[in-house]
């Protein structure tokens, strides 16, 4: 699943769509209205979102909201945390052998 997410947020459209229902959830018309894609388009890019489980939604009346669905998050996150300890790690390791010299 972790693969599918990188590749649904390597389209910089998609990406852009994410951003926005991290920020506010929202119906399919109001995404389209801040995008320069069309209202099919962003069907298209949440779908993709959605089956790499990066997005969800629920039904308000005859409306589809969607949100940024953090379970999906939680893989990628996991992941960039791994190089972060490292690199922290490195950055901490030189440190202190320059202070040794």
């Amino acid at each position: 699943m972790e693969q599918q997410a990188w590749d649904a947020l390597a389209d910089p459209t998609r990406r852009q769509v994410f951003e926005l229902v991290a920020r506010t959830p929202s119906h399919v018309q109001i995404l389209a209205d801040k995008l320069p894609v069309s209202r099919p388009a962003v069907s298209q890019h949440l779908k993709v979102l959605r089956d790499a489980g990066l997005v969800g939604a629920k039904k308000e009346g005859t409306r589809q909201i969607y949100f940024a669905d953090q379970r999906g998050l939680a893989g990628l996150r996991r992941w960039m945390e791994q190089f972060w300890d490292e690199a922290l790690a490195n950055y901490q390791a030189e440190f202190r052998e320059g202070e040794n010299d």
